[in-house]
């Protein structure tokens, strides 16, 4: 099962985008151990005036921003589900301007930071959140491991 279907809005189509967020979704799946539970995600690449649009309509933030993250299931609901139907574990839509933005502000490769975002918002899709310190921790760990193994 393909673990992503993956649109390009207002922005340029590329392959190598593509395979980056998968091998970074599957891995995610793999850790997860949520590869068998039918779940996809519905990813969006797009620029930042879309994501600002999407940003000012859904949390009342009028600017740029990197990613955004709509979850469709608790955490507990993922864990019951069996694999027999398909569903959508959630929505990212993901500015690639802020993503190149912040690889040349932080450093890193465009492969990293786009890796970063879809690894950070799987976590967010399955019930993890920064908001509280014990939460942050955790999620930090998950997102880490995933990553020094990615990049």
């Amino acid at each position: 099962m393909e673990v992503a279907e993956i649109t390009f809005l207002n922005a340029e189509e590329n392959p190598e985008h593509i395979g980056i967020i998968k091998k970074a979704l599957s891995r995610c799946y793999e850790e997860e151990a949520i590869q068998e539970k039918g779940l996809y995600v519905d990813i969006i690449l797009t620029n930042g005036k879309h994501i600002r649009e999407l940003n000012k309509k859904y949390r009342d933030i009028d600017k740029e921003t990197d990613v955004l993250s709509f979850p469709m299931f608790e955490r507990d609901e993922i864990t019951k589900m069996d694999g027999t139907t398909k569903n959508v574990l959630g929505d990212i839509v993901i500015s690639l301007e802020q993503v190149e933005k912040q690889a040349k502000e932080y450093g890193h490769s465009f492969e990293r930071e786009l890796s970063y975002m879809v690894v950070h918002s799987f976590y967010h899709l399955i019930g993890y959140d920064h908001l509280k310190d014990d939460d942050k921790t955790v999620m930090r760990e998950k997102e880490k491991k995933i990553m020094n193994e990615l990049i």
